[in-house]
């Protein structure tokens, strides 16, 4: 099977209106009326399995072709290892969302988050290497091509470099109806209302408008 497959899936394909890495991957589950931190089978879960993980990590960019590949294969030779670094995406998504709803509610983060989310940071410190040229130092990955949770040490660094410097004053929730989805408002204004203007955006000014025209009638 070639990498178009990864193409078609729901995570390969997704619309990234987060601003942000780790806000995408949040993304990956829409509305949440279903119970938090469980694998829904529901039409808002895009992740479903681990190679939805490396289809959406091909899709954002977290993964090169070649990696895509690399990791695609070692999946199947190591199923259950692939299974245990999805059920760790699973939970290091939960685990920022709930973080990122405290800062939306005004409230202190859970502990038991913030573990997850330093647990994950302890993993990806292991491949992280310092290394400069001319033009400044950065830290990057050191790890074979085919390592299964490549994915997830980009959405690891994402999500703590954003909450430790990041203005968190200017995450927001999308205001669509069953939508849920978050982003990083960098409007001028600090007035962004929706995800998207050309989804929920239309969809909230349709549904506006006919609100408007009954009562008219």
């Amino acid at each position: 099977m070639g990498l178009e497959v990864l193409r078609a899936r729901a995570a390969g394909r997704m619309n990234l209106a987060g601003g942000r890495l780790f806000l995408d991957f949040i993304n990956t589950h829409g509305s949440r009326g279903s119970a938090i931190g469980t694998i829904s089978p529901s039409g808002n879960e895009k992740l479903n399995d681990y190679l939805d993980i490396v289809a959406w990590g091909w899709h954002v960019g977290a993964l090169s072709k070649v990696q895509a590949r690399a990791v695609w294969r070692e999946s199947s030779r190591a199923p259950r290892e692939a299974m245990s670094v999805y059920r760790r995406a699973i939970r290091m998504r939960e685990a920022t969302y709930q973080v990122c709803r405290a800062i939306l509610d005004g409230n202190q983060s859970a502990q038991a988050n913030l573990e997850i989310i330093n647990a994950e940071l302890a993993r990806c410190h292991e491949v992280q290497t310092l290394s400069g040229d001319p033009s400044g130092f950065r830290l990057t990955l050191q790890a074979p091509e085919a390592a299964l949770d490549r994915v997830l040490w980009h959405v690891t660094q994402s999500a703590v470099e954003w909450l430790t410097t990041g203005d968190v004053s200017r995450l927001r929730e999308c205001d669509g109806e069953d939508c849920g989805w978050l982003f990083v408002d960098t409007s001028k204004n600090v007035s962004r209302r929706w995800c998207q203007m050309g989804d929920c955006g239309n969809r909230a000014k349709v549904r506006n408008f006919r609100q408007r025209k009954g009562r008219e009638r």
